[in-house]
C-alpha cells in the first residue's frame, strides 16, 4: 500500500486532480513538474524546464507534454490533457486513469477497454534528461502507441505563441530525433530503447491555457509545437522507455539506467521519508566541487539567507552531515568576498542582506554540537571572522551600538528581513532599527563565538565575547519585554512595534536565549494563542489591524497580505524547539499533534512536499513557491527535535 496514493474517482475530479502536483528535480537546477491528471496547470510546469546559461540565469521550458495515444483496431484513445478556452479540456485522458500512485517515482496506470498501461517517470539525477517508462501490462489484440511532443523553448516566467522564428528543422538520431526551435538553445533529443518511426508533421497547438495562472491573474494562454509525431508497435507484457534531454543517449543502455536510478530513490512511504526525499531535492551542484541549496521550486536560486536557514535541516536532520560541510565550504569563499568588500559572484544572491551572517553563524552552531572536532579543523577561524567583521561595523547595514550592544538596521525603505515583499519599490512590512530576530540571533552569536573561544583555548576572546553577550542580553530585556509579556517585533527610536509577530520566537529557541524561563513562557503563550495555524506561523496576530488571513485579491493585495496573516511553515522549527526547551518531555503531545497536521500537506498542492506559504484560516491554500526549502528543513529539524526526546 503505498503512502501517497490516488484512486480512479480523484483522479477523474478535476477539481481535485488539477490543484495537486508532483515534481521531480536533478541536482543541476532542472525540473518536471506538473499536475497528477497530466495537465499543465502553471506556465512554470512541464516535463523538461532546465537551466539555459547560454541565454539567460533563468529556467528554460523546453518540452512542456508528450501526449500518448493507444490505438487498436484503427481505435484512437489519446491519455493526454490541454485545458481550452472556456473550460474546455481535449483530450481527455485522465478518464482512463485508474490509479496514480507515488512511491519511488510517480506511476499512473491506465485502462483503456481491455489494455491496461503503466507509466512511470522518472528524472537522470545526473543530466538534464528525463525518462518515462511505459508498460503494456494487459493487451487483448495488437496494440500501437503514438507520442505527440508538445514543445515550449521559452523562459519560464513568459509564454510563447505561433510565430515564424521557429527552426523546424530535425534530424534524425538513434531510434529518435533531435532539435531546436530558437537559437542559443541547446540541440534536444528525444528517444526510445526501440526502434520508433517519427512522422514530421509540424503544427501549433493554439490557445492552451494554464488555470491556476488565469485564477491568479496572471497571464495564462499560449501556442506550444508539435514537430509530428513517434509511433511504434508494442507487445504485452512490453517495456518502452522514453529519453528526453540535451545530450544524446545510448539507447541499449536506457533500461539498465531506469532500474538503477529507481534504486537509487527514497520511497516516499512516510512523512519523514517525503520530507528527506523533497530535501534532496534543493541540491544544487552547478561544478563537481561546488554544492548549494537553491531556495526551493519552480522559480527560486541560491538565496544567502534560505540557504543558511535551510542547510541544517536539510543536511543534518537527514544523516548528512558530510553535505553540510561541502555546502558550507562552498559558501565560504563568497561570504569571504563579501567581508573583504571583493567583487562577488553571482551563484549566492543577496549574502549582503544583513541578518545573513547572523544565520551562518548559527548554522556553524548546529554543526558544532554534531562533530566539534571537524568544526576545530575547519571553521573556528572563520566564525571569529563573522564575528569581529560585525563587531567592527563593517556591514553596510548592521551595526553594533556602541551603548546597549545591539545590532540595528535600516530598513524603512528596503526589505532587510525574511518579511521581504515589496511594493512600488517598498517594503510592505518596513521594519526598521533594532529587529527582534536579529537581536535574538546576535546575542545567540556572541554567546557560541564565546563557547568556542573557550573550548578552542582563547580565553582572552571567550572573555571578550562574554562581556559584549552580557551587555547584549542586559538590552535586550529592556528594549524588547513589553508590559503584556510578549516582545516587540521591532524597536526604531521612540517607536516600539507592538504587533505580535512571529519573529519574537527566535529569543526563546536559539541555545542561548537571552530570556528567563517565565519570559520564554510567556512568548510561547503568545505565539501559540494567536499565531499556531495547522499550516505554520501565523505572520501576524489575527487581532492586529492589518490582519489579512488569505493571500488573494489584486497583486497589491496579495503583496500585501504576504507578511501580514499568512502562515509559514518554516517557522515551525524554531516554534518546536522553542516549546520543547521549556517544556521539555510535557510539550511532546503538542509538538506530535503539530506535526500530524502538517503531514495532511502531503497529499496537497505540491505532492510530497511543502509550500512557502499558506492561508492561516480554512481550507489553508497554499501559496508561493510549491516546494519551498526552508520549510522541508525546519520541519524536518522539527521532527528530529521530537526524536531527541523519545
Amino acid at each position: 500500500m503505498s503512502y501517497l496514493k490516488f484512486d480512479k474517482d480523484l483522479m477523474i475530479n478535476l477539481e481535485y486532480s488539477l490543484y495537486r502536483n508532483i515534481l521531480r528535480t536533478n541536482r543541476k537546477g532542472a525540473y518536471q513538474n506538473t499536475s497528477i491528471s497530466g495537465c499543465n496547470t502553471s506556465k512554470y510546469q512541464g516535463l523538461l524546464v532546465m537551466p539555459v546559461p547560454f541565454l539567460d540565469d533563468d529556467n528554460h521550458l523546453i518540452l512542456s507534454s508528450i501526449d500518448e495515444t493507444v490505438i487498436q483496431h484503427g481505435a484512437q484513445f489519446n491519455l493526454g490533457i490541454h485545458k481550452y478556452n472556456d473550460d474546455n479540456y481535449s483530450p481527455k485522458g485522465h478518464k482512463y486513469i485508474r490509479e496514480y500512485n507515488i512511491d519511488s517515482v510517480p506511476k499512473t496506470i491506465y485502462r483503456v477497454g481491455g489494455v491496461i498501461l503503466s507509466k512511470e517517470i522518472m528524472f537522470s539525477s545526473k543530466e538534464n534528461r528525463l525518462m518515462i517508462r511505459y508498460k503494456l501490462m494487459d493487451a487483448h489484440s495488437p496494440t500501437t502507441m503514438r507520442f505527440k511532443p508538445c514543445m515550449a523553448f521559452r523562459n519560464i516566467s513568459q509564454l510563447t505563441r505561433q510565430n515564424d522564428q521557429v527552426d523546424r528543422s530535425y534530424r534524425e538520431v538513434e531510434n529518435g530525433i533531435s532539435t531546436s526551435m530558437y537559437y542559443g538553445y541547446p540541440e534536444f533529443f528525444m528517444q526510445f530503447n526501440k526502434r520508433v518511426d517519427f512522422m514530421y508533421q509540424p503544427y501549433w497547438n493554439q490557445g492552451v491555457e494554464y488555470i491556476q495562472d488565469m485564477q491568479n491573474g496572471d497571464t495564462f494562454k499560449e501556442d506550444l509545437y508539435v514537430p509530428g509525431y513517434f509511433e511504434m508497435p508494442i507487445a504485452k507484457g512490453e517495456e518502452v522507455i522514453f529519453s528526453a534531454g540535451d545530450i544524446l543517449v545510448n539507447t541499449s543502455a536506457l533500461t539498465d539506467e531506469f532500474n538503477a536510478e529507481l534504486k537509487k530513490r527514497t520511497p516516499r512511504s512516510s512523512f519523514y521519508n517525503c520530507l528527506k526525499n523533497s530535501a534532496h531535492q534543493f541540491y544544487y551542484i552547478p561544478k563537481t566541487d561546488e554544492m548549494y541549496l537553491l531556495a526551493g521550486y519552480p522559480w527560486f536560486k541560491v538565496r544567502a539567507r534560505d540557504q543558511f536557514v535551510s542547510l541544517p535541516g536539510c543536511t543534518l536532520s537527514v544523516g548528512r552531515p558530510d553535505d553540510f560541510t561541502k555546502i558550507m565550504d562552498s559558501a565560504i569563499p563568497h561570504i569571504q568576498d563579501f567581508l573583504n568588500d571583493k567583487p562577488r559572484k553571482n551563484i549566492i544572491k543577496q549574502i549582503d542582506d544583513p541578518d545573513v551572517l547572523l544565520w551562518v553563524t548559527w548554522a556553524l552552531q548546529q554543526y558544532w554540537k554534531e562533530n566539534k572536532p571537524v568544526f576545530k579543523e575547519k571553521y573556528v577561524d572563520f566564525l571569529f571572522s563573522i564575528i569581529d567583521f560585525i563587531l567592527s561595523n563593517k556591514h553596510p547595514n548592521l551595526t553594533v551600538d556602541p551603548e546597549n550592544g545591539l545590532v540595528s538596521t535600516y530598513g524603512r525603505d528596503v526589505a532587510v528581513s525574511w518579511m521581504n515583499a515589496v511594493q512600488n519599490g517598498k517594503p510592505v512590512t518596513p521594519r526598521s532599527g533594532y529587529l527582534v530576530e536579529f537581536n535574538a540571533l546576535w546575542h545567540n552569536a556572541l554567546k557560541f563565538a564565546e563557547e568556542v573561544a573557550a573550548a578552542t583555548n582563547k580565553e582572552v576572546l571567550a572573555t571578550t565575547y562574554e562581556e559584549k553577550a552580557l551587555k547584549a542580553q542586559q538590552s535586550f530585556i529592556e528594549t524588547f519585554l513589553n508590559d503584556a509579556g510578549y516582545l516587540y517585533d521591532y524597536v526604531d527610536g521612540t517607536y516600539a512595534d507592538r504587533n505580535v509577530r512571529p519573529n519574537m520566537i527566535f529569543a526563546v529557541s536559539m541555545d542561548y536565549s537571552p530570556l528567563d524561563r517565565r519570559q520564554k513562557k510567556l512568548v510561547i503563550d503568545f505565539v501559540t494563542k494567536e499565531l499556531l495555524t495547522p499550516v505554520g506561523i501565523r505572520s501576524l496576530s489575527p487581532k492586529g489591524y492589518n490582519y489579512r488571513p488569505r493571500y488573494a485579491g489584486t497583486s497589491e493585495e496579495k503583496e500585501y497580505a504576504y507578511f501580514n496573516g499568512c502562515a509559514f511553515p518554516w517557522l515551525i522549527g524554531a516554534y518546536i524547539e522553542a516549546y520543547l526547551k521549556v517544556f521539555s518531555m510535557s510539550g511532546l503531545s503538542l509538538a506530535d499533534r503539530v506535526m500530524i497536521e502538517l503531514e495532511d500537506q502531503m497529499q496537497n498542492d505540491c505532492i510530497g512536499t511543502l509550500s512557502e506559504f499558506y492561508d492561516s484560516s480554512p481550507p489553508f491554500y497554499a501559496h508561493g513557491g510549491y516546494s519551498f526549502a526552508m520549510s522541508v528543513s525546519e520541519t524536518l529539524r522539527a521532527k528530529r527535535l521530537i526524536r531527541s526526546f523519545g
